[in-house]
Parts: C-alpha cells; sequence; structure tokens
C-alpha cells in the first residue's frame, strides 16, 4: 500500500508520518518513509540524529525508477539511498534545498512519481510519502502522488486547516486516488466533536482524530522521535487509522465509489 501525508504547515503531519510508519513496522512490515519535504526533517520522527539526516544522500533528481534499459528498479533505490532507522523504517530523502538559487524541485518530484509507479511491493509493504506543506504537489504535471493507493490529509482544529483538506479532496480524485481522508491532530477536549461536523459540512471523510499530548511537542522541541510508550493515547488513535486503512471493506466500498463517479463522467461526455 502507497500512503501519501499531506497537509498545511504546522499541522504536525511530519510527526504523524514516523508515528505511522513505527506503527506499521512494529506489526512487522516492511516500511518505506520517502521525506519529500525541500527542509526534511521526517528522519528525526524516526529515531536518527540531525547530523546522521543531513549527510544523507538524496535520491537524484530526474531519476526513473522501474527497471527498464536505462533505468533503476527500486530495489537498487532502496539499497543505495536508503536509510536504516532505529525503528526498523527504511527512510528515503526525495529532495533537500540546500543552496540559494539552485532551482526548482519539479525533477525531484517526478523522481517520487517514478518511484511510486513503480514495483515496490518487493521491497515495502508499505510505502509512505511525506509531502511538503501546501497543495502544489497535487497540481504539478502528473501529480506526485498519482499513483498512492491513499491520501491522508491532516488537520489542525480551524476552519481553514480543514478546508483546506476540502480543497484537496477533488483534487486527489481527479489524480485518480481511490481513498482520501482527514485526520484531525492535535485535538483537546471538545475537539472532535468540531472536527466531525466542521468536516462532514465540507465533505472530508475522517480516518481518525488524534488527542493532543505534550510528549509529542517536547520531542519535537529536542529533535527527537517521540519515545516509546510515551503518548498511549496517540498510539491508541494511529492503530485505529491503521486498521481503517487496512480494512478490505473500506477499500472495497472507495473503489465502488470510485467505479461510480468514472461512470458517472463517461456518460456525462457521451451526451455532450
Amino acid at each position: 500500500m502507497k500512503v501519501g501525508i499531506v497537509g498545511k504547515g504546522g499541522t504536525g503531519k511530519t510527526t504523524l508520518s514516523g508515528l505511522i510508519c513505527r506503527a506499521y513496522a512494529a506489526r512487522g512490515l516492511r516500511v518505506l518513509a520517502v521525506d519529500t519535504d525541500s527542509n526534511p526533517n521526517l528522519a528525526m520522527s524516526l529515531g536518527l540524529s540531525e547530523e546522521i539526516a543531513s549527510a544523507t544522500p538524496v535520491v537524484p533528481r530526474a531519476l526513473i525508477v522501474g527497471g527498464g534499459s536505462g533505468q533503476m528498479s527500486p530495489k537498487q533505490v532502496v539499497a543505495d539511498y536508503g536509510l536504516p532507522t532505529p525503528f526498523g523504517v527504511t527512510l528515503l530523502h526525495a529532495m533537500r534545498v540546500d543552496q540559494a538559487g539552485a532551482g526548482c524541485t519539479c525533477s525531484s518530484h517526478s523522481t517520487v512519481r517514478s518511484l511510486l509507479g513503480a514495483a515496490l511491493e518487493d521491497e515495502a509493504d508499505i510505502t509512505l510519502v511525506d509531502m511538503e506543506a501546501g497543495l502544489e504537489h497535487l497540481s504539478r504535471s502528473g501529480g506526485t502522488l498519482a499513483y498512492a493507493d491513499v491520501l491522508l490529509m491532516v488537520m489542525e482544529p480551524t476552519v481553514k486547516s480543514i478546508l483546506t483538506a476540502a480543497r484537496t479532496v477533488p483534487l486527489a480524485q481527479e489524480l485518480g486516488i481511490p481513498r482520501v481522508y482527514g485526520v484531525g491532530n492535535k485535538a483537546r477536549p471538545g475537539d472532535a466533536d468540531f472536527y466531525a461536523t466542521v468536516a462532514a459540512e465540507r465533505g472530508v471523510p475522517l480516518a481518525g482524530v488524534v488527542p493532543f499530548h505534550p510528549s509529542l511537542g517536547e520531542a519535537d522541541r529536542r529533535g527527537e522521535a517521540v519515545p516509546e510508550g510515551a503518548a498511549p493515547e496517540v498510539q491508541a488513535a494511529v492503530d485505529g487509522i491503521l486498521e481503517l486503512l487496512d480494512s478490505p471493506d473500506e477499500e472495497r466500498d472507495a473503489l465502488l465509489a470510485e467505479r461510480a463517479r468514472i461512470d458517472k463522467r463517461i456518460a456525462e461526455l457521451r451526451g455532450s
């Protein structure tokens, strides 16, 4: 399964990405995490130091992945650029901006798209892509996350944050991503009801609500991973999200809804 994580800046998506990766790895699955932020920080959420993270080689821009003539196979990419982490997750840094005037990162996004489009199943059971903040990666030519199976939109308990998720839903559908969910994050008492109400009003299906816990902010301030067992309520919420993602019924219903949407569009085109 290929999972994309998106959201406004400051929603906590990188910390949540790390926790989701760790939870899947704890279940004995092979997890590949891809950090596509131009200012990458996922490494620290996976237990690596800033020094190690900064020294990690970045997957070359415009690399074509697939294993054909002149291309690198997914196995080669993971072997050459994958970084093992203390939680059993393999990390790829897809981009890093460390020089002014170096140009745009379009080719790096193309590399991520070709990686997700390749046969990754032999190398990872779960591939999670932590995207940079904003919506641009969904509007790029071809769409960076066009081959994702699931898109999780991390939200804060504000109307603006949920509105961003609502704007993301149709973009993801246009890319053909079959399953799109919002995840409420940093929830304090009463926020779960807020998420449920406003997300429903804006047409954002909820995968779950993750409660606020001070240990997550403290870990971020130290530049470290959240310690094991430090936030059991958060872990329980993450486990609930994984149960939804792994549900065959959810996958079937999403695919049927996508087929109905396509059939409707075909009918519209035939009538035009």
